[in-house]
């Protein structure tokens, strides 16, 4: 008898766990979509109460464990937590004036405020963003004994706790407001087009448009990825979401598990570059640069379809390279009438929100009337979505991963109110620059060095943030538009999720190819190398972007030679080792300055593939192919 008391307990706990994130998550909608169509009523409410609500989602998010220890930590964890709220609401109107110096309880509850949040920032997003906030805050505390060009004039627990919890300049700071204000709403927009069953038919009308190609199964699955990971706007969810239908069906028409899973991965992690949505990132840009949101999409346009443009190409390249033959058109999914009724599911909202941003709208008030509008043309057109499951399975889909969202926005406002504090980013970026000695190329590729080795452990908008904030005025100083050197961090942020040896999108697609992660991320790597030089491409030549500094005869010229590149990288890749490194460093060369050293790589590569097509005529002469 005493053996169940333990199971009945865990039982108690668990169903009250289910209902408290229930009740959390539909506040966090609920306000999240109030402050589209109304605004913000108070900001340090907005802001206070969403990161409270985000951590209280993830505190009381169900589990499965039954351990007692864990149970009682996270009951500390939320009362602590909880004390902080409070105490915040208590001093909210003195703190605005200006007018409350802190007294020990503020401290004491400030320093476990940011333990909570750093422990649900380990738990949501992982350890290495936890320990990038650590060493900032030991830097703050400490940094004073640093000396030369680290040291600070000191920092005491009082005026850290004060910057980095009691105001807007740590984890409260500006890109938690834009969270709070934009992009929840368009998270909650993605999870219910999901929800609705607008996903299927994407795929579906993906596979009926591109699946009669040769490897079409692949090239469907490019063009689904692209579409749905634009309002997702993570790498891992989009492999996820959509790789349990494409990989099975990519392996099927004959390519291997390892490319397969690569595809998938590689395709996922461009959504965030895709516009009109891009994930969570162009909200946050629009914010930090004053530049237009639309202004942003534009920019983003051209070198995203150069980036899924050479995806296609590589596919293509390596369907021929391994035999697989045009698939029987009539075994193609058609499209019923109901099919394309479904699809305004997606295209009318995501038609609304272009033209009300055209308008003149705001993005939170477009997205509002977007989800209305999905609202409405789903439960009209899919009986399944009208049930209290399809709706239920929103919200928490939204509030998980706004959730996330917030907790990562809200660990980096430490590094950025560490940074504002001491005076550590003007300094770095001074560094450098002399570092550098006033070589763009040199500034670049540490700036993407650091995006990579950040973006290998956090999620895009927190490497973003981190690094713009601390590497974005040196490039800017060497005469880059704004736009460009934001791109530019974004690409390789996003590219982080497919690079070894971390790759999250790689090991979320493993688990479903079937496949070695290690080598599904090196195969992605290889079909990913256009978004690696793409951002190397728009900063020397600014007129890709469309908004800045724009020539037609520069915009031309860069678009042939990017053009070339994808060509050399698709074609020379199948054809063994040397003809790959030989297409890898012409396409390098192609995207850096020198006209006329661009001009003597495209003749080079052009006589390349005339001396390899006639030694393929003489019968004497043989290659030898290597597999990818």
């Amino acid at each position: 008898m005493t053996a169940t008391h333990p199971n009945r307990f865990f039982q108690l706990a668990r169903w009250l766990r289910q209902a408290l994130f229930l009740l959390f998550a539909l506040t966090l909608v609920a306000g999240a979509l109030y402050t589209a169509r109304f605004g913000i009523y108070n900001e340090t409410l907005a802001r206070v109460g969403g990161l409270g609500l985000g951590i209280l989602l993830l505190l009381t998010r169900p589990s499965t464990t039954k351990h007692f220890a864990r149970l009682l930590l996270d009951l500390a964890l939320t009362a602590v937590f909880v004390a902080a709220l409070v105490r915040y609401a208590m001093i909210a109107n003195s703190l605005e004036f200006g007018l409350y110096f802190l007294v020990p309880v503020d401290v004491v509850l400030g320093v476990g405020a940011l333990v909570v949040v750093l422990e649900m920032t380990r738990r949501a997003v992982g350890l290495p963003l936890v320990l990038v906030c650590l060493v900032a805050i030991v830097y703050a505390l400490f940094g004073e004994y640093a000396g030369g060009m680290l040291g600070h004039a000191g920092v005491g627990v009082d005026s850290l706790m004060l910057t980095l919890w009691y105001s807007f300049d740590g984890v409260f700071g500006r890109p938690l407001a834009v969270v709070v204000g934009t992009i929840i709403v368009f998270i909650i927009f993605g999870t219910l087009l999901e929800a609705l069953g607008a996903g299927d038919v994407l795929l579906k009308l993906a596979m009926r448009g591109l699946g009669w190609l040769r490897g079409g199964a692949a090239h469907a699955a490019v063009l689904a990825s692209a579409l749905f990971g634009s309002v997702s706007g993570s790498a891992v969810a989009n492999v996820v979401g959509t790789g349990v239908v494409t990989i099975p069906m990519i392996k099927r028409t004959g390519f291997t598990g390892r490319f397969a899973g690569a595809v998938e991965a590689a395709a996922s992690s461009g959504g965030q570059i895709m516009p009109p949505i891009m994930g969570a990132v162009a909200f946050i840009m629009a914010d930090l640069t004053g530049i237009p949101y639309l202004y942003i999409c534009l920019a983003a346009l051209i070198p995203a379809l150069l980036y899924y443009g050479s995806l296609f190409a590589c596919i293509s390249v390596e369907a021929k390279r391994q035999g697989i033959e045009r698939p029987d058109r009539s075994l193609l999914p058609r499209m019923v009438a109901r099919d394309w009724l479904m699809l305004s599911v997606f295209l009318v909202p995501l038609g609304m929100i272009v033209a009300m941003l055209i308008l003149g709208s705001s993005p939170a008030m477009a997205g509002f009337w977007a989800i209305v509008a999905a609202l409405v043309l789903g439960f009209a057109l899919n009986r399944q979505a009208r049930s209290l499951t399809a709706l239920r399975a929103a919200v928490v889909g939204a509030a998980n991963a706004s959730a996330q969202v917030l907790v990562a926005v809200a660990a980096v406002g430490i590094v950025v109110g560490v940074m504002n504090l001491t005076g550590l980013g003007l300094r770095f970026a001074s560094a450098a620059q002399a570092l550098s000695d006033g070589s763009l190329l040199m500034s670049l590729i540490v700036m993407a060095m650091a995006c990579l080795m950040l973006g290998m452990g956090m999620p895009t908008v927190p490497a973003y943030l981190i690094i713009i904030l601390v590497m974005g005025p040196a490039v800017e100083a060497l005469g880059v538009p704004t736009v460009a050197a934001h791109m530019f961090v974004v690409y390789f942020a996003v590219m982080s999720a497919i690079t070894p040896p971390v790759a999250l999108a790689g090991y979320a697609a493993a688990s479903i190819a079937d496949a070695n992660p290690m080598g599904i991320s090196v195969s992605a790597l290889r079909l990913a190398l256009m978004g690696f030089l793409v951002p190397f491409a728009f900063v020397y030549s600014p007129s890709l972007l469309l908004i800045a500094d724009f020539s037609v005869v520069e915009f031309t010229w860069a678009l042939l030679r990017l053009a070339a590149a994808i060509w050399m990288l698709a074609l020379f890749a199948g054809r063994g080792g040397r003809w790959a490194v030989a297409g890898m460093v012409g396409a390098i060369l192609l995207v850096l300055p020198g006209l006329l050293l661009q001009l003597a790589v495209l003749a080079m590569a052009v006589m390349a593939e005339l001396l390899h097509r006639l030694g393929k005529r003489d019968p004497t002469k043989q290659t030898t192919t290597l597999g990818p």
